[in-house]
């Protein structure tokens, strides 16, 4: 009777059932079901006292809130809860603290992981025989919700206590990693590791890669029916308010696009919808970024009173790069405006603790393009790459037969024929066989087994690959890919995504239909 009592104060004092009708997509599940339904990991809480790090934003597909899920569970024993930056309704306004409490109704302690301590103290543990974590993250390296998971996790380890992160989907996606890797003089608490700015992980994903340092007694309980290619519209889920400034998809994919200028002049606004700044010529700002090829957006000029700058108009939430058009967005900015960069001495800035270096603000003294930019920070980002492999959990095709359903390639609106199977690699690149879908680019392919060197031609452009090299020459200037050719199944696969840049050919991949379409010029 008295956990009855409970869950009915909860449900009306949290609020943290929506009205919305939450439906997830077919046969996917949040790990906080997976846990529940799951008796091998439900046994890890069985006659626990746990400790739950959760928010507004702990929620299953039915909208139902971690901390009602556990108070129904006869088996365990809720005994605290831990609530990160914005507080455990997440509506603190970015910044500022939080107060400890006991909770009214619940009589159980609500610790504030975002006040004088960010890291769970002895005494916040103390009763506490298991930590669980359940927080939904958005992406960005910057979003403070995965550093309060490294500091549980630290916690964890340093009081012998185990922890269980209940694995929640990358709103981006899994395929997206880009932006300048952190360096330690940076870290801080919008920068917990060494991190590119778009991490491309999972939660569980990202607290195994945290691990690596910290050695807690880790369990991730993983989602079913995930894929790497799903954004969060995938999921079918409704999204919850993450944040104040956080209220919809539209402002998780504006997050990093618009919001990478502290202390510049340059700014987001409309909850990152909007970038610009003074100084800025509206129409001109978007037709440099328009002009970048940018994929999946476009850049509308809308200046704001005495402020320049664009509204981002998202057009393909799959190929769209946050992080990638935030670069661009900021490099223009100071090709236009000249701004002021702020720069570390005794203390380390908010734009580099951001930027995760201090590199990236000379970057933009030298006046270098923002293709440039990216050119310098790629070698790192590589090397961050092959680091992350290690660590995911999750591939292609979730619940599908072995070897999953095969991989679509239209061009112009032909389906093309393979007598080998296009697959994704471990650079999240797809791979088809090089002779047929060069056939139907309408290519001369020659190429030479003894120097291993494949040579494309198509409309007076030349294209020279060789096999497990990540260097191409596209009329004689060399490109990096992230990936290489290879011989697989006898035959020998390239990076369609490669072919159709170099080609300047539309390449567009439709994770619904496992498609990729490509549009020929």
């Amino acid at each position: 009777m008295k956990r009855t009592v409970m869950m009915m104060f909860v449900l009306a004092s949290l609020l943290l059932v929506t009205n919305t009708a939450f439906a997830a997509a077919p046969g996917f599940k949040l790990g906080n079901e997976v846990l529940m339904e799951n008796r091998d990991y439900h046994k890890l809480i069985e006659g626990k006292r746990v400790g739950l790090i959760t928010n507004q934003s702990g929620i299953n597909s039915k909208g139902e809130s971690t901390i009602n899920v556990l108070l129904g569970d006869s088996t365990t024993q809720l005994v605290a809860l831990y609530g990160p930056e914005h507080g455990l309704d997440g509506t603190t306004p970015a910044g500022k603290y939080v107060s400890s409490y006991m909770h009214p109704d619940l009589g159980i302690p609500v610790f504030s992981l975002y006040g004088p301590n960010r890291m769970p103290t002895k005494e916040m543990l103390a009763g506490v025989d298991v930590l669980i974590f359940d927080v939904q993250d958005i992406g960005a390296r910057t979003y403070t919700y995965k550093s309060t998971m490294n500091y549980c996790m630290v916690a964890a380890q340093k009081y012998d206590i185990p922890i269980i992160v209940l694995d929640r989907p990358n709103p981006l996606g899994g395929v997206i990693v880009e932006g300048p890797v952190l360096e330690d003089p940076f870290k801080s608490f919008v920068g917990i590791d060494n991190l590119p700015m778009a991490h491309g992980m999972t939660t569980g994903e990202l607290a195994k890669f945290f691990n690596r340092k910290i050695g807690a007694d880790l369990t991730v309980v993983p989602m079913e029916g995930y894929g790497r290619e799903m954004i969060y519209q995938d999921t079918g889920l409704e999204w919850k308010a993450t944040s104040p400034n956080i209220p919809n998809l539209k402002s998780v994919f504006g997050y990093m696009a618009t919001g990478l200028g502290e202390g510049t002049g340059i700014r987001q606004r409309d909850q990152f919808q909007w970038i610009g700044g003074k100084g800025i010529d509206s129409w001109r700002y978007a037709r440099l970024l328009n002009g970048a090829g940018l994929p999946g957006v476009k850049f509308i000029a809308d200046s704001r009173g005495t402020e320049g700058g664009v509204r981002l108009q998202i057009t393909d939430y799959h190929e769209f790069n946050p992080a990638k058009s935030g670069i661009y967005a900021l490099a223009y900015a100071r090709q236009l405006t000249g701004f002021n960069v702020p720069k570390s001495g005794n203390t380390v800035v908010m734009f580099d603790k951001v930027m995760g270096t201090d590199k990236f603000g000379r970057y933009l003294e030298e006046g270098l393009s923002p293709q440039e930019i990216e050119a310098r920070y790629a070698p790192a980002l590589d090397e961050f790459k092959k680091l992350r492999n290690q660590y995911l959990i999750y591939g292609y095709n979730p619940g599908e037969p072995a070897g999953g359903a095969q991989i679509k390639v239209l061009v112009d609106g032909e389906q093309v024929k393979f007598d080998a199977a296009p697959y994704i690699d471990v650079s999240d690149r797809t791979m088809v066989p090089l002779r047929a879908i060069l056939e139907a680019l309408g290519a001369r392919v020659d190429y030479d087994s003894d120097a291993r060197d494949i040579t494309v031609t198509r409309q007076g452009k030349t294209v020279h690959f060789a096999l497990n090299s990540t260097v191409a020459e596209v009329n004689g200037d060399s490109r990096i890919m992230d990936t290489t050719p290879v011989i697989k199944n006898s035959r020998t696969m390239v990076p369609l995504r490669y072919l159709g840049d170099f080609f300047d050919c539309s390449v567009v991949w439709k994770p619904s239909l496992r498609a990729v379409e490509i549009t020929t010029n």
